[in-house]
């Protein structure tokens, strides 16, 4: 069994070296951009080839790749079910299931919201109810697992938990968003956080390291960047965006970002460009750029006091792609009112729209954009500040709404997902 573990590890190892890993939520930078080049273009007029498919359960994350395994979380009636399969041939090799019983406060499927991740030999799971598990990567069996939601009093968010951890060194930060005691409000405006925001836990044993921050919980994922000179952990929070040493959980900046509406979240992650970060909702205020000096936040631009019409840049649960000073995301909190966007991040100018889109997330990858909207619209689209430049589309049949999970690529496979439905598509030819 050493042996096995030590083997798992190397393969491990060489598969993150070789930058074709996608270990967490929008991969391995957390930015939704891919390393991989050579992908097909244009695509066949019947689309990309499908090299495998698989059922799921009910859900909304994607999937994971790590080492030539992949790994996803789903649920199957009142089980949350983790499954780790061969990637290149979507073949079973274990599953992990605990019992749940999260009920949508909206009626949306049940299911985990957030995806694994993968750390090592470990993969780590945090369900829509708040349970927060490690698992082995190798097999599957459990190492620790916390209940988060009961342990910290977590008042039940509008879609439950969606934020998926992250590593620094040896610590696994949470995004838990502890709230007071006493019954839910009416108004979930009146909760009232209780200073666990963030919560390190000691990634082997689950031993909590530190507990701080009074934000309540989102949709955003933390991730770690180097900012004003230090390395910072970010949190686009339900009410405000939060830069903390992920080490010690001092904060070192906090500035405000959110609607007013009772019934709003933030949920794409922010992204760093150097000092400068550029967040976006679409309830209320919309996009605003930032810049980090000295510890102090300013704001480049802003479209909290534009008129709805004139805002810039409207990203719902979808994370924007920054490339070469422009920012491409999908802009719209409705089906019917969503567009792809081009904005010069400098500004916040508008270059190009391109309506009735639906709602989509984006990959980045060899100078493309590929784009998957909620219905199974798969579309290529170079990257092109000056306008809208398809290359190639097609409807992916065999995909059911809702396709709200990002595109993963790993090893030149695609995975996509949709109601029920996992795919794997051939995005960059296969060795022979």
């Amino acid at each position: 069994m050493k042996q096995l573990s030590l083997a798992f590890a190397i393969v491990l190892l060489v598969g993150s070296a070789s930058g074709a890993d996608w270990p967490t939520i929008l991969g391995p930078t957390r930015d939704g951009i891919s390393p991989e080049k050579g992908i097909i273009t244009p695509w066949p007029k019947t689309g990309l080839k499908k090299l495998w498919e698989c059922p799921l359960g009910i859900g909304f994350a994607p999937p994971v790749v790590v080492g030539g395994k992949l790994f996803h979380f789903d649920r199957f009636e009142n089980k949350a079910r983790a499954t780790c399969r061969e990637a290149a041939s979507g073949k079973e090799l274990w599953k992990f299931e605990y019992p749940t019983a999260y009920e949508d406060r909206y009626g949306y499927d049940p299911g985990p919201r957030a995806c694994a991740m993968v750390d090592g030999d470990r993969v780590y799971l945090y369900g829509a109810e708040g349970m927060l598990v490690c698992l082995k990567a190798e097999d599957g069996k459990e190492i620790w697992r916390l209940d988060v939601s009961t342990k910290y009093h977590v008042h039940q968010n509008f879609f439950g938990v969606g934020s998926v951890p992250v590593v620094d060194g040896d610590l696994l930060i949470v995004a838990v968003g502890g709230s007071a005691k006493g019954p839910r409000p009416v108004d979930f405006r009146d909760v009232k956080p209780n200073g666990t925001g963030f919560v390190a836990f000691d990634k082997k044993t689950g031993a909590v390291k530190y507990e701080v921050g009074d934000e309540l919980a989102s949709y955003a994922s933390p991730t770690i960047a180097t900012i004003d000179g230090k390395k910072t952990a970010l949190y686009f929070g339900r009410s405000a965006i939060t830069g903390f040493d992920p080490q010690t959980g001092k904060q070192l900046f906090r500035h405000p970002w959110r609607a007013k509406i009772e019934e709003s979240v933030n949920a794409a992650n922010p992204v760093v460009i150097g000092d400068k970060i550029l967040l976006s909702e679409c309830y209320g205020p919309g996009s605003v750029l930032l810049e980090v000096k000295d510890g102090k936040v300013k704001e480049v631009w802003s479209d909290a006091e534009k008129d709805r019409i004139d805002k810039s840049l409207l990203c719902h649960w979808n994370t924007p792609i920054v490339v070469d000073g422009y920012a491409y995301g999908s802009s719209g909190r409705h089906t019917e009112d969503a567009e792809l966007r081009c904005i010069e991040l400098k500004t916040g100018d508008v270059k190009w729209t391109k309506r009735r889109t639906t709602r989509s997330t984006l990959l980045l990858v060899d100078g493309h954009l590929v784009s998957l909207s909620e219905y199974g619209l798969l579309s290529l689209i170079k990257v092109n500040p000056e306008k809208y430049e398809e290359v190639s589309k097609y409807e992916v049949a065999e995909l059911e709404y809702p396709c709200w999970a990002p595109p993963v690529l790993s090893n030149g496979i695609m995975y996509i997902r949709g109601k029920g439905k996992l795919l794997a598509l051939e995005l960059i030819p296969q060795k022979k």
